[in-house]
Protein backbone atom coordinates (compact mmCIF):
# COMPACT_ATOMS: atom_id res chain seq x y z
CA UNK A 1 0.00 0.00 0.00
CA UNK A 2 2.81 2.44 0.86
CA UNK A 3 4.45 1.65 -2.48
CA UNK A 4 1.17 2.54 -4.25
CA UNK A 5 1.02 5.90 -2.43
CA UNK A 6 4.39 6.74 -3.92
CA UNK A 7 3.89 5.25 -7.38
CA UNK A 8 0.42 6.67 -8.16
CA UNK A 9 1.43 10.34 -7.66
CA UNK A 10 4.51 9.77 -9.82
CA UNK A 11 2.43 8.34 -12.66
CA UNK A 12 -0.04 11.21 -12.32
CA UNK A 13 2.69 13.84 -12.56
CA UNK A 14 4.36 12.14 -15.48
CA UNK A 15 1.05 12.33 -17.29
CA UNK A 16 0.57 15.98 -16.34
CA UNK A 17 4.07 16.86 -17.49
CA UNK A 18 3.85 15.01 -20.80
CA UNK A 19 0.21 14.40 -21.63
CA UNK A 20 -1.81 17.64 -21.28
CA UNK A 21 -0.54 19.88 -24.00
CA UNK A 22 2.57 20.87 -22.03
CA UNK A 23 0.30 23.30 -20.18
CA UNK A 24 2.79 23.90 -17.39
CA UNK A 25 5.34 25.53 -19.70
CA UNK A 26 3.17 28.70 -20.05
CA UNK A 27 3.99 29.06 -23.74
CA UNK A 28 0.70 30.70 -24.73
CA UNK A 29 1.34 34.40 -24.09
CA UNK A 30 0.37 37.60 -25.86
CA UNK A 31 3.97 38.77 -26.27
CA UNK A 32 4.03 38.51 -30.08
CA UNK A 33 2.51 41.31 -32.14
CA UNK A 34 0.03 40.53 -34.89
CA UNK A 35 -0.04 42.54 -38.15
CA UNK A 36 -2.14 45.68 -37.93
CA UNK A 37 -5.51 45.65 -39.71
CA UNK A 38 -6.03 47.89 -42.72
CA UNK A 39 -9.12 49.37 -41.08
CA UNK A 40 -9.83 49.35 -37.35
CA UNK A 41 -13.26 47.85 -36.54
CA UNK A 42 -15.65 49.36 -34.00
CA UNK A 43 -15.46 48.11 -30.42
CA UNK A 44 -17.65 48.59 -27.36
CA UNK A 45 -16.31 47.58 -23.95
CA UNK A 46 -18.97 46.28 -21.53
CA UNK A 47 -18.13 46.39 -17.82
CA UNK A 48 -20.57 44.82 -15.33
CA UNK A 49 -20.04 46.33 -11.88
CA UNK A 50 -21.58 45.75 -8.48
CA UNK A 51 -20.14 47.50 -5.42
CA UNK A 52 -16.80 48.30 -7.06
CA UNK A 53 -16.24 51.81 -5.67
CA UNK A 54 -12.76 50.92 -4.40
CA UNK A 55 -11.36 50.09 -7.84
CA UNK A 56 -13.68 51.45 -10.51
CA UNK A 57 -11.90 54.78 -11.10
CA UNK A 58 -8.61 53.04 -11.86
CA UNK A 59 -10.04 50.32 -14.08
CA UNK A 60 -12.42 52.52 -16.05
CA UNK A 61 -9.65 55.06 -16.38
CA UNK A 62 -7.51 52.44 -18.09
CA UNK A 63 -10.32 51.75 -20.57
CA UNK A 64 -11.11 55.31 -21.58
CA UNK A 65 -7.34 55.93 -22.00
CA UNK A 66 -6.95 53.23 -24.70
CA UNK A 67 -4.97 54.41 -27.71
CA UNK A 68 -7.31 52.57 -30.08
CA UNK A 69 -7.57 54.23 -33.50
CA UNK A 70 -11.02 52.90 -34.43
CA UNK A 71 -14.47 53.75 -33.04
CA UNK A 72 -14.48 52.83 -29.35
CA UNK A 73 -16.70 53.43 -26.36
CA UNK A 74 -17.23 51.99 -22.89
CA UNK A 75 -20.50 51.00 -21.21
CA UNK A 76 -20.53 50.48 -17.46
CA UNK A 77 -23.58 48.59 -16.23
CA UNK A 78 -24.12 49.38 -12.55
CA UNK A 79 -25.64 46.16 -11.23
CA UNK A 80 -27.72 47.37 -8.29
CA UNK A 81 -24.69 48.65 -6.37
CA UNK A 82 -25.06 49.75 -2.76
CA UNK A 83 -22.01 52.03 -2.91
CA UNK A 84 -20.81 54.94 -5.07
CA UNK A 85 -19.74 52.86 -8.08
CA UNK A 86 -21.97 54.72 -10.56
CA UNK A 87 -21.22 58.18 -9.14
CA UNK A 88 -17.47 57.60 -9.30
CA UNK A 89 -17.77 56.35 -12.87
CA UNK A 90 -19.80 59.38 -13.96
CA UNK A 91 -17.27 61.59 -12.23
CA UNK A 92 -14.60 60.51 -14.72
CA UNK A 93 -16.32 62.73 -17.26
CA UNK A 94 -15.15 60.85 -20.34
CA UNK A 95 -16.93 61.21 -23.68
CA UNK A 96 -16.09 57.56 -24.30
CA UNK A 97 -17.98 56.37 -21.22
CA UNK A 98 -21.69 55.74 -20.67
CA UNK A 99 -23.01 54.60 -17.28
CA UNK A 100 -26.18 52.49 -17.21
CA UNK A 101 -28.29 51.67 -14.18
CA UNK A 102 -28.99 47.97 -14.41
CA UNK A 103 -32.51 46.63 -14.11
CA UNK A 104 -33.40 44.10 -11.37
CA UNK A 105 -32.20 40.61 -12.18
CA UNK A 106 -34.93 38.32 -13.56
CA UNK A 107 -35.25 34.70 -12.54
CA UNK A 108 -32.99 32.31 -14.42
CA UNK A 109 -30.05 34.70 -14.78
CA UNK A 110 -26.84 35.06 -12.80
CA UNK A 111 -26.20 38.65 -11.78
CA UNK A 112 -23.08 39.26 -13.83
CA UNK A 113 -24.53 37.82 -17.03
CA UNK A 114 -27.72 39.85 -16.68
CA UNK A 115 -25.61 42.99 -16.39
CA UNK A 116 -23.54 41.91 -19.41
CA UNK A 117 -26.73 41.23 -21.37
CA UNK A 118 -27.93 44.79 -20.79
CA UNK A 119 -24.57 46.23 -21.83
CA UNK A 120 -24.39 44.11 -24.97
CA UNK A 121 -27.88 45.22 -25.96
CA UNK A 122 -26.87 48.86 -25.49
CA UNK A 123 -23.71 48.29 -27.54
CA UNK A 124 -25.77 47.97 -30.72
CA UNK A 125 -24.02 46.96 -33.93
CA UNK A 126 -20.37 47.22 -32.86
CA UNK A 127 -18.02 44.84 -34.68
CA UNK A 128 -16.50 43.60 -31.42
CA UNK A 129 -17.60 43.43 -27.80
CA UNK A 130 -14.88 43.71 -25.18
CA UNK A 131 -16.13 42.12 -21.97
CA UNK A 132 -13.93 43.01 -19.03
CA UNK A 133 -14.38 42.86 -15.26
CA UNK A 134 -14.63 45.93 -13.08
CA UNK A 135 -11.46 45.04 -11.14
CA UNK A 136 -9.24 44.60 -14.22
CA UNK A 137 -6.97 47.41 -15.48
CA UNK A 138 -5.41 47.40 -18.93
CA UNK A 139 -2.36 48.97 -20.52
CA UNK A 140 -3.35 51.66 -23.01
CA UNK A 141 -2.34 49.51 -26.01
CA UNK A 142 -4.18 46.39 -24.93
CA UNK A 143 -7.27 46.83 -27.09
CA UNK A 144 -5.19 47.53 -30.19
CA UNK A 145 -3.19 44.36 -29.59
CA UNK A 146 -6.35 42.33 -29.01
CA UNK A 147 -8.07 43.56 -32.15
CA UNK A 148 -4.95 43.04 -34.28
CA UNK A 149 -4.74 39.42 -33.08
CA UNK A 150 -8.45 38.85 -33.59
CA UNK A 151 -8.48 40.31 -37.10
CA UNK A 152 -5.31 38.48 -38.20
CA UNK A 153 -6.58 35.13 -36.94
CA UNK A 154 -10.25 35.68 -37.83
CA UNK A 155 -11.03 34.77 -34.24
CA UNK A 156 -14.51 34.50 -32.79
CA UNK A 157 -13.05 35.04 -29.31
CA UNK A 158 -9.74 36.46 -28.13
CA UNK A 159 -9.28 36.17 -24.39
CA UNK A 160 -6.48 36.92 -21.95
CA UNK A 161 -5.89 35.47 -18.50
CA UNK A 162 -5.44 38.67 -16.52
CA UNK A 163 -2.44 38.74 -14.21
CA UNK A 164 -3.90 38.49 -10.72
CA UNK A 165 -2.75 40.57 -7.77
CA UNK A 166 0.13 38.76 -6.10
CA UNK A 167 1.71 40.77 -3.29
CA UNK A 168 0.87 39.40 0.16
CA UNK A 169 1.78 35.99 1.58
CA UNK A 170 -1.57 34.35 0.82
CA UNK A 171 -1.44 35.58 -2.77
CA UNK A 172 2.12 34.40 -3.34
CA UNK A 173 1.20 30.96 -2.04
CA UNK A 174 -2.15 30.50 -3.79
CA UNK A 175 -2.69 32.88 -6.72
CA UNK A 176 -0.14 31.43 -9.20
CA UNK A 177 -1.58 28.02 -8.38
CA UNK A 178 -5.08 29.26 -9.26
CA UNK A 179 -3.88 30.05 -12.80
CA UNK A 180 -1.80 26.84 -12.90
CA UNK A 181 -4.83 24.71 -12.04
CA UNK A 182 -6.97 26.55 -14.58
CA UNK A 183 -4.38 25.87 -17.27
CA UNK A 184 -4.24 22.24 -16.14
CA UNK A 185 -8.02 21.85 -16.50
CA UNK A 186 -8.14 23.72 -19.81
CA UNK A 187 -4.70 23.51 -21.46
CA UNK A 188 -4.34 26.74 -23.42
CA UNK A 189 -2.71 24.97 -26.36
CA UNK A 190 -5.75 22.71 -26.63
CA UNK A 191 -8.15 25.65 -26.33
CA UNK A 192 -6.32 27.40 -29.16
CA UNK A 193 -6.35 24.33 -31.43
CA UNK A 194 -9.47 24.39 -33.66
CA UNK A 195 -9.28 20.59 -33.94
CA UNK A 196 -9.43 20.07 -30.16
CA UNK A 197 -12.80 20.19 -28.40
CA UNK A 198 -11.38 21.78 -25.23
CA UNK A 199 -12.83 25.26 -24.81
CA UNK A 200 -12.39 27.95 -22.17
CA UNK A 201 -12.02 31.68 -21.68
CA UNK A 202 -10.86 34.07 -18.98
CA UNK A 203 -13.64 36.41 -17.91
CA UNK A 204 -11.43 39.37 -17.05
CA UNK A 205 -10.67 40.09 -20.71
CA UNK A 206 -12.71 38.71 -23.62
CA UNK A 207 -12.88 40.28 -27.08
CA UNK A 208 -15.86 38.76 -28.90
CA UNK A 209 -16.91 39.03 -32.51
CA UNK A 210 -20.47 40.36 -32.16
CA UNK A 211 -21.88 38.55 -35.20
CA UNK A 212 -20.48 35.24 -33.94
CA UNK A 213 -22.07 35.81 -30.52
CA UNK A 214 -25.43 36.55 -32.11
CA UNK A 215 -25.22 33.36 -34.20
CA UNK A 216 -24.59 31.42 -31.00
CA UNK A 217 -27.72 32.77 -29.33
CA UNK A 218 -26.23 35.74 -27.50
CA UNK A 219 -25.70 36.07 -23.77
CA UNK A 220 -29.08 34.37 -23.25
CA UNK A 221 -27.48 31.06 -24.26
CA UNK A 222 -25.36 31.00 -21.08
CA UNK A 223 -27.58 33.03 -18.73
CA UNK A 224 -27.63 30.42 -15.94
CA UNK A 225 -23.91 29.64 -15.90
CA UNK A 226 -21.84 30.18 -12.76
CA UNK A 227 -18.57 29.58 -14.64
CA UNK A 228 -19.63 32.08 -17.25
CA UNK A 229 -16.23 32.60 -18.88
CA UNK A 230 -15.67 28.94 -19.72
CA UNK A 231 -19.28 28.69 -20.88
CA UNK A 232 -18.58 31.63 -23.18
CA UNK A 233 -15.44 29.89 -24.44
CA UNK A 234 -17.40 26.77 -25.30
CA UNK A 235 -20.16 28.79 -26.94
CA UNK A 236 -17.77 30.79 -29.11
CA UNK A 237 -15.48 27.92 -30.10
CA UNK A 238 -18.48 26.39 -31.83
CA UNK A 239 -18.59 29.56 -33.98
CA UNK A 240 -14.93 29.84 -34.94
CA UNK A 241 -11.32 29.88 -33.72
CA UNK A 242 -10.54 31.15 -30.23
CA UNK A 243 -7.28 32.16 -28.60
CA UNK A 244 -6.45 32.17 -24.87
CA UNK A 245 -3.16 33.24 -23.37
CA UNK A 246 -1.34 34.74 -20.42
CA UNK A 247 -0.68 38.46 -20.35
CA UNK A 248 0.94 41.34 -18.51
CA UNK A 249 -1.35 43.86 -20.22
CA UNK A 250 -4.48 43.05 -18.19
CA UNK A 251 -4.03 43.03 -14.43
CA UNK A 252 -6.27 42.61 -11.41
CA UNK A 253 -6.04 45.60 -9.09
CA UNK A 254 -7.84 44.09 -6.10
CA UNK A 255 -5.73 42.31 -3.44
CA UNK A 256 -6.85 38.97 -2.04
CA UNK A 257 -6.76 37.70 1.52
CA UNK A 258 -6.79 33.98 2.28
CA UNK A 259 -10.54 34.25 2.85
CA UNK A 260 -11.03 36.04 -0.46
CA UNK A 261 -9.20 33.30 -2.32
CA UNK A 262 -11.27 30.65 -0.57
CA UNK A 263 -14.47 32.45 -1.63
CA UNK A 264 -13.22 32.85 -5.19
CA UNK A 265 -12.59 29.11 -5.50
CA UNK A 266 -15.65 28.04 -3.51
CA UNK A 267 -17.93 30.12 -5.69
CA UNK A 268 -17.53 27.81 -8.69
CA UNK A 269 -15.63 24.65 -7.74
CA UNK A 270 -18.69 22.48 -7.10
CA UNK A 271 -20.32 23.79 -10.27
CA UNK A 272 -17.18 22.68 -12.13
CA UNK A 273 -17.93 19.18 -10.83
CA UNK A 274 -21.51 19.29 -12.07
CA UNK A 275 -22.80 19.43 -8.47
CA UNK A 276 -22.02 15.71 -8.26
CA UNK A 277 -21.17 14.21 -4.83
CA UNK A 278 -19.40 11.33 -6.60
CA UNK A 279 -17.20 13.69 -8.60
CA UNK A 280 -16.54 15.66 -5.43
CA UNK A 281 -15.40 12.54 -3.60
CA UNK A 282 -13.22 11.49 -6.53
CA UNK A 283 -11.68 14.96 -6.77
CA UNK A 284 -10.85 15.20 -3.08
CA UNK A 285 -9.36 11.68 -3.02
CA UNK A 286 -7.46 12.44 -6.22
CA UNK A 287 -5.97 15.63 -4.80
CA UNK A 288 -4.86 13.77 -1.68
CA UNK A 289 -3.15 11.14 -3.80
CA UNK A 290 -1.59 13.54 -6.31
CA UNK A 291 -0.45 16.24 -3.90
CA UNK A 292 -0.42 15.12 -0.26
CA UNK A 293 0.70 11.50 -0.57
CA UNK A 294 4.00 12.22 -2.33
CA UNK A 295 5.74 14.21 0.45
CA UNK A 296 4.33 11.83 3.09
CA UNK A 297 5.89 8.86 1.31
CA UNK A 298 9.08 10.79 0.55
CA UNK A 299 9.62 11.67 4.21
CA UNK A 300 8.34 8.64 6.12
CA UNK A 301 9.19 5.60 3.97
CA UNK A 302 12.26 3.95 2.51
CA UNK A 303 13.38 2.19 -0.66
CA UNK A 304 11.43 2.30 -3.92
CA UNK A 305 8.38 3.91 -2.34
CA UNK A 306 10.46 6.78 -0.98
CA UNK A 307 12.17 7.30 -4.34
CA UNK A 308 8.78 7.41 -6.08
CA UNK A 309 7.53 9.97 -3.57
CA UNK A 310 10.62 12.13 -4.01
CA UNK A 311 10.31 11.95 -7.79
CA UNK A 312 6.61 12.92 -7.68
CA UNK A 313 7.37 15.86 -5.38
CA UNK A 314 10.17 16.97 -7.68
CA UNK A 315 7.82 16.77 -10.65
CA UNK A 316 5.42 19.15 -8.87
CA UNK A 317 8.20 21.65 -8.34
CA UNK A 318 9.32 21.40 -11.97
CA UNK A 319 5.76 21.78 -13.30
CA UNK A 320 5.00 24.81 -11.14
CA UNK A 321 8.26 26.66 -11.80
CA UNK A 322 7.30 28.38 -15.11
CA UNK A 323 4.12 29.82 -13.59
CA UNK A 324 6.04 31.07 -10.57
CA UNK A 325 8.55 32.65 -12.96
CA UNK A 326 5.69 34.36 -14.82
CA UNK A 327 4.60 35.87 -11.49
CA UNK A 328 8.22 36.75 -10.69
CA UNK A 329 8.31 34.50 -7.63
CA UNK A 330 10.93 32.07 -6.37
CA UNK A 331 10.68 28.47 -7.62
CA UNK A 332 11.21 27.43 -4.00
CA UNK A 333 7.50 28.07 -3.49
CA UNK A 334 6.98 24.96 -5.60
CA UNK A 335 8.06 22.87 -2.61
CA UNK A 336 4.77 23.94 -1.00
CA UNK A 337 2.65 22.39 -3.77
CA UNK A 338 1.43 19.60 -1.45
CA UNK A 339 0.11 22.24 0.98
CA UNK A 340 -1.34 24.29 -1.88
CA UNK A 341 -3.09 21.23 -3.30
CA UNK A 342 -4.49 20.37 0.12
CA UNK A 343 -5.87 23.90 0.56
CA UNK A 344 -7.52 23.85 -2.85
CA UNK A 345 -9.02 20.48 -1.97
CA UNK A 346 -10.50 22.03 1.18
CA UNK A 347 -11.82 24.99 -0.83
CA UNK A 348 -13.50 22.54 -3.22
CA UNK A 349 -15.11 20.71 -0.31
CA UNK A 350 -16.24 24.05 1.10
CA UNK A 351 -17.84 24.86 -2.26
CA UNK A 352 -20.03 21.77 -1.96
CA UNK A 353 -20.93 22.55 1.64
CA UNK A 354 -21.95 26.10 0.71
CA UNK A 355 -24.09 24.74 -2.11
CA UNK A 356 -25.85 22.29 0.20
CA UNK A 357 -26.50 25.15 2.63
CA UNK A 358 -28.24 27.11 -0.11
CA UNK A 359 -25.33 29.52 -0.56
CA UNK A 360 -23.86 28.07 -3.73
CA UNK A 361 -22.28 30.47 -6.20
CA UNK A 362 -22.27 33.21 -3.56
CA UNK A 363 -20.98 36.48 -5.00
CA UNK A 364 -21.68 40.06 -3.96
CA UNK A 365 -24.40 38.88 -1.60
CA UNK A 366 -26.17 36.63 -4.10
CA UNK A 367 -26.47 32.84 -4.06
CA UNK A 368 -26.66 32.01 -7.76
CA UNK A 369 -25.87 28.31 -8.12
CA UNK A 370 -27.98 26.53 -10.75
CA UNK A 371 -29.83 29.72 -11.62
CA UNK A 372 -31.25 30.52 -8.19
CA UNK A 373 -33.01 33.85 -8.08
Amino acid sequence: MIWVLGFVPLLAWLYLLLGRGMFWMTRERDDRDAPLPEAWPSVVAVVPARDEADVIARTLGSLVAQDYKGPFRVILVDDQSCDDTAAIARGLGSDRLAVMTGAPRPAGWTGKLWAVKQGVTAAGSADYLWLTDADIAHTNNNLSKLVARAEAGKLALTTLMAKLHCGNAAERLLIPAFVFFFDMLYPFAWVNDPKNKTAAAAGGCMLIKREALERAGGIDAIRREIIDDCAMGQLMKAQGPVWLGLTDRSVSVRPYSLGDIRKMVSRSAFAQLGYSPLQLAGTVIGMILVYVAAPFVAIFTHGAAQLSGIAAWAAMVIAFAPMLRFYRLSPVIGLAMPLIGALYGLFTLDSAIQHWRGRGGMWKGRAQAMGKA
